[in-house]
């Protein structure tokens, strides 16, 4: 126990060592840019005849609040720790005077519902095909199906994206081609919107489980041929275990592990938000937002949402890092 405790104390400097960094260095790359937040807010005021000197340096001063921009870069760096702590970002450049947060707090939903069922479904799929076919290597349809896999597995999701685009809106338009959800329609929890959404996410959750089907398949496969091989597994078969067991309790059980290990590293970086396929149908979910962000050069929303991403995919890592040694006693915590 006490092993496991200094394991865990390990890791939890390794997770705030690797979100100090990974933030403090997304900060100084997003204040490299020319762009002065104050000053470009001080000119867009400018064009509309707001001229005082006096009225605009105590806009200028009331801004360098608003925005914690300091007289130095490790002053605003103290004040933006100062302000992470309480996940204020501050108001966003390109839709000001609204926070950062709130418009994070407006995409993530999106993000969530989307990569979360892709995920999870890509996954599920892809492992019980891929331990099949490492299980039954002989059988002709799983052998066509691992071809199509190997084909679909180094294809780009926006490039699935792009075909998924012009077969069902142009071809056979049967499926809405952009949006979260029908133009004008009411938002609640209303038959009618739940439907406009989930159809709306249809060719973006596609065109995610297609490509993370084919890469869940490979892996799981790979896992499970090697398996089969091992001696406790041969024994099972000589010693007469049904051939079903055999697979699900003996050879797919061990499999999943890793494979869990994979899951939970995915859904912690579904916060990064599938920024090309969201693009591609117009999903106003926090991939796009970023780009949107990028574009105006709102370096504020840029670091709210990176930061965030970065803490969501170290979290992540942490929690699979202390939960594995209790799911597979073959790791050994105290290295």
């Amino acid at each position: 126990m006490r092993s496991y405790a200094i394991y865990v104390a390990k890791r939890v400097l390794q997770f705030a060592l690797v979100v100090f960094v990974g933030i403090s260095i997304t900060f100084l790359i997003t204040h490299l840019t020319p762009i002065d937040p104050v000053e470009h807010a001080v000119a867009q005021v400018s064009t509309f005849g707001f001229s005082s000197p006096e009225s605009i340096e105590l806009l200028r001063q009331s801004l360098k609040e608003l925005y914690g921009v300091g007289d130095n870069l490790w002053e605003e760096y103290l004040i933006f720790w100062r302000r992470l702590a309480m996940l204020d970002f501050g108001p966003s450049l390109s839709a000001f005077p609204t926070p950062v947060s709130e418009l994070i707090g407006r995409a993530i939903p999106w993000t969530i519902g989307l990569l979360t069922v892709s995920t999870i479904l890509s996954w599920f799929v892809g492992n019980i095909l891929g331990g099949l076919a490492g299980y039954y290597s002989r059988n002709r349809i799983l052998r066509i199906l691992g071809m199509i896999m190997m084909g679909l597995h180094p294809v780009p999701y926006y490039i699935v994206a792009f075909v998924l685009l012009i077969v069902f809106t142009f071809l056979l338009p049967i499926l809405p081609s952009s949006g979260g959800y029908e133009m004008n329609q009411a938002t609640g929890w209303t038959p009618q919107f739940v439907g406009s959404v989930l159809l709306h996410s249809i060719l973006p959750s596609l065109s995610l489980i297609l490509v993370g089907v084919g890469s869940w398949f490979m892996g799981m496969r790979a896992l499970v041929s090697n398996i089969v091989t091992d001696d406790y597994v041969t024994y099972a078969a000589l010693a007469g275990v049904p051939d079903k067991k055999l697979v699900t309790s003996y050879v797919m059980r061990n499999a999943f592990l890793p494979q869990i290990t994979g899951l939970a590293m995915s859904i912690g970086a579904i916060f990064n938000g599938a920024v090309i396929t969201e693009q591609v149908f117009g999903y106003p979910g926090i991939g796009r937002l970023l780009v949107e962000a990028v574009h105006a050069a709102d370096y504020s929303l840029v670091l709210g949402i990176t930061s965030i991403a970065i803490i969501a995919v170290s979290a992540a890592v942490f929690i699979i890092d202390i939960i594995y040694p209790l799911i597979d006693p073959r790791v050994q915590v105290s290295q």
